[in-house]
C-alpha cells in the first residue's frame, strides 16, 4: 500500500505543479484514480498527505480542492525567503569550502545553459534551480537553516514559479545565480546577501503578477 499512495502523492503533486490541476479547483478520488491509473484507495491517502502539506484543502460536505495562493500568503512566503535565504548566502560566503563553491559554479552554468537553449524545459530549469539553492543552504553550514529553508524552496508555489518566467526573466535568474557564485568565491558576505535579496524579490513578482486576492 505504501508504494502505491507514494505513488498517487507523486501523480497528483506532479499534476498540481505543472498546472494540471489549477488552484481552487475541484478534485475527487474517482476522477485523480481514473486519470493516473491508480485505485481510490491510495488516492485518498494520497489527498490528506498533500492536506496535510497545504497543498490540497479537505473541505467539509464539499470535497477536496487545490489550495489557492492569495497574494499576502504569496508576500509572506518570500519576506520569509528574503530574510532566511539572504542570510543563508552571507554565510555561504564565509564557511563555503572550493569543493562546494566548484559545485555551484557548476550548477549556475547548468542552468545558464538551459535558459540559453532553443526550447525552454520548465520543468529543468526548476530542477537545476532547487539543486542550486539547495547548494547554497549546505554551504552555510547551518544544518538548522537549511531545514527550515528546504520548507519554503520545495513548496510547489515556489516551482510553478518558473512557469510564469519570460525568457528574459529566466536569463535574469541565472545571470544573478553566476553573480551570487561569484560573490561567494569571493568571500564577500555584503554582495552575497545583495544578489539573493534581488533574486527573491525579483522571483516573488514574477510570481505575483496577475494574482488576485
Amino acid at each position: 500500500m505504501s508504494r502505491s499512495v507514494d505513488n498517487a502523492y507523486l501523480a497528483i503533486r506532479d499534476g498540481i505543479i505543472k498546472g494540471i490541476y489549477p488552484q481552487g479547483s475541484h478534485i475527487t478520488a474517482q476522477q485523480l484514480a481514473e486519470a493516473n491509473g491508480l485505485s481510490r484507495t491510495p488516492v485518498r491517502e494520497a489527498m490528506r498527505r498533500l492536506s496535510a502539506e497545504g497543498l490540497v484543502s479537505l473541505i467539509p460536505n464539499r470535497g477536496a480542492f487545490v489550495s489557492r495562493w492569495t497574494r499576502a500568503e504569496i508576500d509572506q512566503t518570500y519576506e520569509l525567503r528574503v530574510l532566511l535565504e539572504a542570510f543563508a548566502a552571507q554565510m555561504a560566503a564565509e564557511r563555503a569550502t572550493e569543493e562546494q563553491v566548484g559545485r555551484l559554479r557548476e550548477l549556475a552554468v547548468r542552468m545558464r545553459d538551459e535558459v540559453e537553449g532553443t526550447t525552454i524545459d520548465h520543468e529543468a530549469i526548476a530542477a537545476v534551480n532547487g539543486e542550486f539553492h539547495r547548494a547554497v543552504l549546505d554551504s552555510s553550514g547551518n544544518a538548522r537553516l537549511r531545514d527550515i529553508i528546504g520548507s519554503l524552496t520545495e513548496m510547489p508555489l515556489v516551482l510553478v514559479t518558473f512557469r510564469n518566467y519570460s525568457r528574459a526573466e529566466l536569463q535574469r535568474s541565472a545571470s544573478q545565480h553566476l553573480e551570487l557564485v561569484d560573490a561567494i568565491s569571493v568571500r564577500d558576505g555584503n554582495w552575497a546577501h545583495a544578489v539573493m535579496t534581488a533574486h527573491i524579490r525579483s522571483a516573488r513578482h514574477t510570481l505575483v503578477r496577475g494574482t488576485v486576492d
